[in-house]
């Protein structure tokens, strides 16, 4: 291989190098950009003998979020957050009652509903848990 091949190949390579780092550094912008930006989400819970509501709050960190709990709730219950960058939007729902528990959450955002479920049983838990429209 000459003198100049090699100089080329190198060349090439560090180029391709800078532009790969380029494209890296735009990507960890717009991570950060992401995690600092906010976002409104309204939860809603209907049902039957709803024993608590977990819900996402908007402390903590995007992938560690605090999580309050509302007991013996008044339903329907609704909620208001800020939430912020990749975080995602949850509220869980937790029902137990012998003759058959009944629960249903919604999240929604911008007036569109981003995740809606239904369950019903003897004990019921599980709630919905919705992509942050961020990240999306």
């Amino acid at each position: 291989m000459t003198r100049a091949t090699r100089t080329a190949i190198c060349s090439v390579a560090v180029t391709g190098l800078a532009l790969g780092l380029s494209s890296c550094s735009e990507a960890v912008d717009q991570v950060d950009k992401a995690v600092n930006e906010t976002y409104v989400v309204t939860y809603e819970v209907t049902g039957k003998n709803v024993d608590s509501i977990g819900f996402h709050d908007g402390g903590g960190k995007a992938m560690d979020p605090k999580v309050e709990t509302v007991t013996n709730p008044k339903l329907p219950w609704t909620k208001t957050v800020t939430l912020r960058g990749i975080m995602p939007a949850a509220v869980m729902p937790v029902a137990a009652d012998i003759e058959g528990a009944e629960v249903e959450c919604r999240i929604t955002y911008k007036g569109k509903v981003l995740e809606e479920q239904s369950a019903g049983g003897l004990a019921t838990a599980g709630g919905c848990i919705a992509e942050s429209p961020i990240a999306g």
